[in-house]
């Protein structure tokens, strides 16, 4: 009996780890022997509605291997979202199609929440038309905001980088109060969640070290409370260092940042919410300010990676390729915390209608009272995910050292689908 192919799709916004993931699959598939052909799908979903595969077996393993120390998505993602069954049936006829022709038995998709919805709805497909497909969903996201799992791989380096920069910054700042810039302003994303803001707070160990003030999408921006701290900052430690998700909203539930515009998953487009809050400080407290968003920094900065995070991901990458083997229909490798100190963590399976379209919240217990820092049990939470360090091989000319797959396509056997 001939062996069936596994089909990996990258999805969503892509991480510092994401790729040891697709390591962690390829090579555990190449190990397991139990698998014919890894494909890769250029861009996601797109790629496999446009029935543009990459046959892994091109690459070798010292290339799949280096994939560990390589940021970005090395088969390149998307953000397409499959509506229901029924709203676009052309679209999972398609996979169907491709599926069949490729004698795909195993169907790995390695996202955020958008694309657990995918994964599941995709496994409900195959079950509806009897694919001997198996599903499984990988989780990533530097957001964070996954249910079920204790942390998503991909955050604990977003996590590292942005303390980081905060506490770098700060020093920066604070050495320049005097006679010119009092404040600096970094945006992080995080459209719900304030995950990625909190890990700012890791930066300093106390409530009026740097960030003094952070800014969270689950607090309502408290404009003259905002200002009060910053002056109080200002005052009495001569700058102030300010973390602000570009996720906050004022009191009426509007996000600050609002640019009127949708991205693919139907999203509000965000961004830019550093200058508004920066603008607020010049026009009210005429302070010197500077700010920077962080924007793709904070999520492709493996040279910073957290030692935990690559693991992790590499970790549920491999048990994605176990999963398969055993059937498990429908699923997703999750991480399981067993303690905090010293930290210990297995790989545990959740179940895709669990992980679809769920946003798991900042707890507000690891806010302050006054909403503007993080608590220690927040610190207790987060402190074990930037661990460690996981530094890529440098080149002569000083450089990382990454890895470019060639994207060299399987023959195609159908027609032209457009998307």
């Amino acid at each position: 009996m001939s062996k069936k192919n596994a089909l990996y799709c990258q999805s969503g916004g892509v991480t510092a780890v994401i790729n040891a993931t697709a390591c962690g699959v390829i090579e555990a598939a190449r190990k397991s022997g139990e698998i014919g052909t890894v494909f890769g799908a250029k861009n996601g979903i797109i790629g496999v509605l446009r029935e543009e595969l990459v046959d892994t077996a091109q690459h070798s393993d010292e290339d799949i291997a280096a994939l560990r120390h390589t940021p970005g998505g090395a088969f390149g993602s998307c953000r397409f979202k499959l509506k229901d069954l029924e709203a676009q049936k052309a679209e999972y006829a398609r996979l169907i199609e491709v599926f069949k022709a490729h004698d795909i038995g195993y169907f790995l998709y390695n996202g955020g929440g958008d694309s657990s919805d995918t994964a599941y709805k995709v496994s409900k497909m195959a079950k509806e038309h009897g694919l001997d497909v198996t599903c499984i969903g990988v989780p990533k996201t530097i957001d964070n905001d996954l249910p079920v799992t204790d942390t998503c791989p991909g955050f604990g380096t977003t996590a590292k980088y942005i303390a980081t920069s905060m506490m770098e910054a700060s020093l920066d700042v604070e050495s320049m109060a005097e006679s010119s810039t009092k404040v600096f302003i970094m945006e992080v994303m995080g459209r719900h969640a304030g995950w990625i803001a909190a890990a700012g707070g890791l930066a300093g160990k106390s409530h009026d070290e740097p960030p003094q003030i952070i800014l969270f999408p689950e607090i309502p921006f408290d404009q003259t409370a905002f200002l009060e701290r910053v002056k109080w900052s200002v005052d009495n430690h001569g700058y102030c260092s300010i973390v602000v998700s570009e996720g906050v909203r004022n009191p009426e539930g509007k996000f600050l940042a609002d640019a009127g515009t949708k991205d693919a998953f139907g999203h509000a487009q965000l961004g830019g919410v550093a200058a508004v809050i920066a603008q607020l400080v010049r026009s009210e407290l005429g302070y010197k300010y500077h700010y920077a968003i962080s924007d793709y920094l904070q999520r492709s900065a493996r040279h910073l990676a957290s030692k935990t995070d690559l693991e992790q991901a590499y970790a549920v990458g491999e048990k994605a390729i176990e999963l398969a083997l055993e059937g498990r229909n429908s699923t997703m490798p999750v991480i399981k915390r067993l303690q905090d100190n010293p930290y210990e963590w297995e790989i545990a399976v959740a179940e895709l209608k669990d992980m679809a379209n769920v946003e798991k919240m900042l707890p507000r217990d690891y806010i302050t009272e006054d909403g503007f820092g993080i608590t220690e049990a927040c610190r207790t939470y987060m402190q074990p995910l930037i661990q460690g360090e996981a530094y890529p091989p440098f080149e002569s000319n000083g450089l990382p050292k990454y890895v470019r797959l060639s994207q060299n396509l399987t023959e195609q056997k159908l027609p032209k689908f457009e998307v």
